[in-house]
Parts: C-alpha cells; sequence; structure tokens
C-alpha cells in the first residue's frame, strides 16, 4: 500500500532533508586523497548528533554504520573502512536521517582528487540521470516514466543502469512502496499521486549493469571491477509537481 503524505508529514521531512543536505555540502569539503571514510563516518554520527537527528540506517536489519561508502566499482552498501582514498577514485556516501521521527534519504558521489574522463562523463550522467527522473514525478505520470526517463538518458550516453537496486517510497520507516526502477517502460506501474514521497536514486556503470554481492551481504559490485556512481533525492509530489527535501542549496 502506499501511504500518501500529509503537508504536516512532508514540512517535518523537508526538516530532515535540510539537515541531510548540509551533511552533505560540508562532506564534500573533506573530499580529498588521503581521508578514510571512517573519518566521514564519524563526521555524519557527529554531524547529526549536533543537529539533534540520528542515522536511521544504523541498526537497520543489523546494519552497523551511519553511512554506506561505496569506491570504485563498489555499486551501494559499502562499509566505512580505515584504508585512505586515492586521488582519481570516487566515493558515493549515503545516509537516512532521521529528525523527530520524520525521514529523508540522500546519496551523493564524490570525485576524489583528479579523476579520469571516463569517471568524469560516468558522475555528470549519473547527476543528470536522477534529475531527468525527478522532471517525470508529476501528478498524472506513472513510476514507469522516472524509469524509462533515466534509462533511456544513461544508455544514450553509453552507460548502463543498475537493476538490482531501486529507489522507494519513504516515511517513518526507510522503505515503503511504491518501488521505484531506474529502467522499464513508460506508461506502465502505479499512478503518481499528490501526497507520494519516493526516493529516486539511479545507479549508473561505465561497464555491465549486472551486479555482485561481497561476502559481507550487503556491499554489492559491478561485475566487471568498472565505476559505479549513485546520486539520490528523497522528493515529495504536489498539485504543481515535486519538491526535492533534500536538495543542497
Amino acid at each position: 500500500m502506499i501511504v500518501l503524505k500529509s503537508q504536516r508529514e512532508i514540512e517535518a521531512m523537508k526538516k530532515a532533508g535540510e539537515i541531510l543536505a548540509s551533511c552533505h555540502k560540508e562532506i564534500a569539503k573533506l573530499i580529498k586523497p588521503g581521508i578514510t571514510t571512517w573519518e566521514i563516518e564519524e563526521f555524519v554520527d557527529d554531524f547529526l548528533r549536533k543537529n539533534n537527528a540520528s542515522p536511521e540506517q544504523k541498526g537497520y536489519k543489523g546494519y552497523e554504520f551511519a553511512t554506506c561508502a561505496s569506491i570504485n566499482d563498489e555499486i551501494c552498501h559499502g562499509f566505512p573502512r580505515k584504508e585512505p582514498l586515492k586521488d582519481g577514485d570516487i566515493v558515493t556516501i549515503d545516509m537516512v536521517v532521521n529528525y523527530n521521527g520524520a525521514l529523508a534519504d540522500s546519496a551523493w558521489s564524490y570525485a576524489v582528487g583528479n579523476v579520469s574522463p571516463e569517471t568524469d562523463h560516468l558522475l555528470k550522467v549519473t547527476k543528470e540521470a536522477l534529475y531527468k527522473g525527478i522532471e517525470q514525478s508529476v501528478p498524472g505520470n506513472r513510476i514507469g516514466d522516472i524509469g524509462h526517463a533515466i534509462q533511456k538518458y544513461v544508455e544514450s550516453e553509453g552507460l548502463s543502469v543498475v537493476r538490482d537496486f531501486i529507489g522507494h517510497g519513504i516515511g517513518t520507516v526507510i522503505h515503503e512502496k511504491p518501488d521505484v526502477p531506474h529502467y522499464g517502460l513508460p506508461g506502465k506501474g502505479p499512478r503518481i499521486k499528490e501526497g507520494m514521497v519516493f526516493t529516486i536514486e539511479p545507479m549508473v556503470n561505465i561497464g555491465m549493469y549486472h551486479t555482485k554481492m561481497d561476502l559481507n551481504g550487503w556491499t554489492a559490485r559491478t561485475v566487471d571491477g568498472t565505476y559505479s556512481a549513485q546520486y539520490e533525492h528523497t522528493i515529495a509530489i504536489t498539485k504543481d509537481g515535486p519538491i526535492i527535501l533534500t536538495e543542497q542549496k
């Protein structure tokens, strides 16, 4: 069942989103060769606490960290670690923020130092794909219109869209309906309605879209070792179109 949110609930989630967006803007200042994702993890934990918020994914289904930190060929759900980032790496930091019971979810990919033209292209296309999906998120459209717009654009740029991980509804729990694939056919899936709140979070690979899982049971990687990027926003649907609750202003 898709739970439609009231204006009051959306405003509460927007406050969580503002904290999350502010945290990402601070992370952007920290990213450089030599820093570790464990240091970023500690920063996020501290930042949220100072803003009277908490990391919702810590403890979720046994997950131990405030962030997911996915490096290079890791698609999603990478563990924070004490290995320094190197020039040319990319890292995706994903987090869910709880502020007074309202949640917001956003991931962002960062270039570490100087990246290759191929990697820079991956980052630019993935971010643009996110916004192309958001453009389709208007009342009357269908969820399939989002995925189709993303897939069409990404593949036109010679890249591939991950199928095994998708966007999702969100509210007082991390995962609600509807499921939001980043691929598929237009005109398919649930009708988009005012009051829906969901994430759009395309994961895009340089090579094949297929995934493989690490032994930790969480971290997904590309099967061919190519780099993967992800950008994610939480959006609310209004009668006038989508509002990005996690926009980094």
